[in-house]
């Protein structure tokens, strides 16, 4: 099979092969991107917070009675909602933040006083100096929580302290994720090591595998977090339960009446299990991908239907010239391999455009929208789908090329 015929005959349909060509780049490129951006959110949904998120409830407390003894009224709304029926464990957590729940608070660490004091003086933050975020509750929230520990220790219960405004009442010790260890510390073993948060040191006393941040940013930093033993001292309170996971449910409603009835003078402001709360705050990311997955599949839809109208239109000029190759010899195969190279030409030549302005496209969407560089792998992925989709969209009307008899050929001239 000679090329040199088939490129004098597409020289005769320029218009037509530039704009296939034109289309085949823009898919390419189009396709490119979104199959990235798909796969980069799908993994963004399921980064494990490092909680046991199946068996966690949520409930939020404002007590109208501002001027009671907070820390008493959280110390009874606890006692009630652990002896509930189900209920495995319950904490109160500090400022109501838990991972990806978007209510975020956190501190300004280093790993060591000099890169403090280096950070203050440059007022920028140095190599070893990250803003990580923080979580705090009372005593039982590791374990309310299903944190992996993997060096160390938990805090003991004389390390717990209530929050206040002194400054001398801050705690001494802290655990941290594997993430921020390896950030602060990445040549040290990080457990026993003094970090210095907003200027004074706290020791180090263990790590666990996981602890996504409240609020998502970099992937890089999505899991800088750090635990600290501060009890909440606040009216308005928010209760972790720990139950089995088809329980949840039923303790939320059981421990909703029970904290109405040991005080009717509050506010529920809410109420879910942790399932919840990772679907709310990925709910955009959700449909952000179901969109992209219906725009590629619909191109890609478009680009087929386009390669086959045009394939069936240069079958039905070509009928006469198809008729007398095969009066002079030429098989079926010889005219099936004819429109598929061809095809193939023709789509190669549209696919190195598109992979040249695939990374175009990246290149832009980084500079004004903060995307990842596009991984290489994506453009020869992207190539053999193209190809596979033209011969694909090419196979009928070839077939039908091929089907041609020479007699029925002469017949219609």
């Amino acid at each position: 099979m000679r090329i040199h015929p088939i490129i004098s005959s597409l020289r005769h349909h320029r218009l037509t092969t530039f704009l296939l060509m034109l289309q085949i780049a823009c898919t390419c490129a189009i396709v490119c991107n979104a199959v990235f951006l798909i796969v980069n959110r799908i993994e963004q949904v399921n980064l494990p917070s490092g909680l046991a998120e199946n068996q966690l409830s949520v409930i939020s407390s404002e007590d109208i009675r501002k001027d009671d003894n907070a820390e008493a009224q959280q110390a009874a709304d606890l006692a009630v909602l652990r002896a509930l029926p189900g209920v495995q464990s319950a904490a109160a957590i500090m400022n109501g933040s838990l991972p990806l729940n978007r209510n975020s608070s956190s501190t300004f660490v280093c790993a060591t006083q000099e890169d403090f004091q280096k950070a203050v003086q440059d007022n920028a933050p140095g190599p070893h100096c990250v803003e990580p975020s923080e979580y705090a509750g009372t005593p039982g929230t590791f374990t309310t929580l299903g944190l992996h520990l993997v060096e160390g220790r938990q805090f003991e219960p004389d390390e717990y302290i209530t929050e206040s405004l002194q400054q001398a009442d801050a705690p001494t010790v802290m655990i941290i994720s594997r993430s921020l260890a390896q950030r602060l510390y990445p040549e040290q073993d990080a457990v026993g090591q003094s970090a210095y948060v907003n200027g004074k040191p706290m020791h180090v006393v263990g790590i666990v595998d996981h602890l996504l941040r409240p609020y998502l940013d970099k992937p890089a930093t999505n899991y800088y977090s750090m635990l600290w033993p501060v009890s909440p001292n606040s009216a308005d309170a928010m209760y972790i339960l720990r139950s089995a996971s088809q329980d949840r449910q039923q303790v939320l409603k059981a421990a909703v009446a029970a904290l109405n009835k040991l005080n009717p003078e509050r506010l529920i402001q809410e109420q879910k299990t942790y399932d919840q709360i990772r679907h709310t705050y990925f709910q955009r990311d959700v449909t952000m991908i179901g969109l992209l997955l219906a725009s590629v599949s619909g191109l890609l839809f478009v680009t087929a239907l386009g390669i086959t109208g045009l394939a069936s239109f240069w079958v039905q000029q070509r009928t006469k010239q198809i008729g007398i190759r095969r009066a002079i010899g030429a098989t079926r195969g010889d005219i099936l391999h004819y429109f598929q190279l061809e095809n193939f030409l023709i789509v190669s030549t549209g696919i190195a455009f598109g992979l040249t302005l695939a990374v175009a496209l990246n290149l832009t969407l980084m500079r004004y929208y903060e995307i990842p560089r596009l991984s290489w792998f994506y453009l020869p992925i992207s190539a053999v789908v193209l190809w596979l989709l033209g011969q694909l969209a090419i196979l009928n009307p070839a077939l039908r090329a091929a089907s041609v008899s020479p007699v029925t050929a002469t017949r219609n001239v």
